[in-house]
């Protein structure tokens, strides 16, 4: 039923509802607001996202006692409430979160979408973000969406009709985009140090940021390149355009581009807008460790907060404070890693931007370990990339200091024995 505004259709929800809110670039801005601003009627209401965008007012302290927040991934706006305990964090890895829709594990009321506006036989799609938000469509009772004329349609597993959603708004405010940062010095090192390791005919996951485009735009001369990824960014499209990119060699849908989300600036969204070479498809597909090894020699590209010396990698807490999620980093890293030519890669800088290194001779105290140290192969920094599969723990904690910042490394050798045992 469409509806003239937000706060008419968002009266759907009711108190004890469970709440899905849809992902990154597709979060629904009007019907979050909307939602929150009847904190006051409502009580007991859980919420269910990964990353969304734009501001999260829920979070509030004033809207505490109405909405309970539960996250599979903790973005900027709502890092502060995860950690002053006004928000949960639940630790899952992004392939397995449909599948507890689905089975009704985590059982939802409502879903809150974007979609982008029906075509002439009343087919929308959800736009930028596929993932677990199609699971959690098929899964809720009452489906409430913005049609955003903005939003691109983008192919896929997201197609949605019209009739299929219970309350609907129009809105033409721009959906959520960023412009693509100038690489650093550092990060076009790592790029160039990556870059020759990845063979013609691999198949690429690698997230957004500098890191990745830095990779991406090292790449202008390779061949048969494809993509199977959780999310995608504007580092395709030039690579799409010369040739780069063109899928020939997967084995999973060959040919074309697929992902799970994609977040980017609004020329890639026009490159993705009705592209029949673009497939945005769940995450239990896209992020399937034994799917994604399927394909040839694929290169998946994964950062990190800090790796101690034995390879364990902590991406997504500070010691004990919550700063990201566990994501697909796991998932990808071991399909990479069985994956026929494969080569799991993890890329950081060698330090912070306050100096102090992310190789570590340990963890912070409390800190997750996202990724172990068994899955750990290729690790690259501004001063090089090293292999620490079939490694025993004395050969690589020496190389992993070999890519450390300099003034970090004498301290490292110095623990590597005090702390470790282990003579570099």
């Amino acid at each position: 039923m469409k509806y003239n505004n937000v706060d008419e259709a968002i009266k759907l929800i009711k108190s004890g509802d469970a709440v899905f809110i849809h992902t990154a670039a597709a979060t629904p801005k009007l019907l979050v607001s909307a939602m929150t601003e009847r904190s006051h009627e409502l009580k007991q209401v859980k919420l269910y996202s990964i990353h969304t965008e734009w501001e999260a007012p829920y979070t509030l302290p004033q809207h505490m006692n109405a909405f309970e927040i539960n996250a599979f991934f903790v973005g900027s706006n709502i890092r502060k409430a995860v950690n002053n305990g006004h928000a949960n964090y639940i630790p899952m890895f992004l392939s397995e979160i449909p599948k507890a829709f689905r089975s009704k594990h985590i059982p939802l009321d409502v879903a809150l979408i974007t979609v982008s506006p029906p075509d002439k036989n009343g087919f929308c799609t959800l736009g930028l973000s596929c993932d677990i938000s199609k699971a959690a469509v098929d899964m809720a009772n009452i489906v409430i969406a913005e049609i955003n004329h903005t939003m691109p349609t983008i192919w896929g597993a997201g197609v949605i009709h019209i009739s299929d959603i219970d309350a609907y708004v129009e809105t033409d405010y721009q959906v959520y985009h960023t412009e693509v940062a100038a690489q650093t010095e550092e990060e076009i090192k790592i790029g160039q140090f990556i870059a020759p390791i990845i063979e013609d005919g691999s198949t690429l996951q690698m997230g957004i940021g500098g890191i990745p485009n830095a990779v991406l735009s090292q790449l202008k001369h390779h061949k048969n390149l494809g993509i199977h990824t959780e999310l995608c960014s504007d580092g395709i499209v030039d690579l799409v355009h010369c040739g780069a990119i063109n899928g020939s060699q997967k084995t999973i849908h060959p040919g074309t581009i697929i992902s799970g989300f994609a977040s980017g600036s609004l020329r890639f969204y026009d490159f993705l807008d009705k592209n029949p070479l673009v497939r945005l498809l769940e995450s239990d597909f896209t992020n399937n460790p034994h799917i994604i090894a399927k394909n040839p020699k694929v290169v998946a590209i994964n950062s990190a907060i800090e790796i101690d010396l034995f390879g364990q990698v902590c991406a997504d807490s500070i010691g004990s404070m919550q700063y990201s999620g566990v994501g697909g980093q796991v998932d990808f890293m071991r399909g990479a890693g069985l994956s026929k030519g494969g080569k799991p890669i993890i890329a950081i800088n060698s330090r912070t931007h306050k100096g102090i290194s992310k190789i570590v001779t340990q963890l912070k105290q409390g800190a997750s370990v996202t990724t172990s140290s068994a899955h750990v192969h290729y690790v690259a920094t501004e001063y090089g990339i090293v292999n620490l599969n079939s490694k025993n723990l004395s050969e690589r904690a020496k190389l992993l200091i070999s890519i450390a910042h300099p003034d970090d490394r004498d301290k490292l050798n110095r623990e590597a024995y005090e702390i470790l045992k282990i003579t570099t």
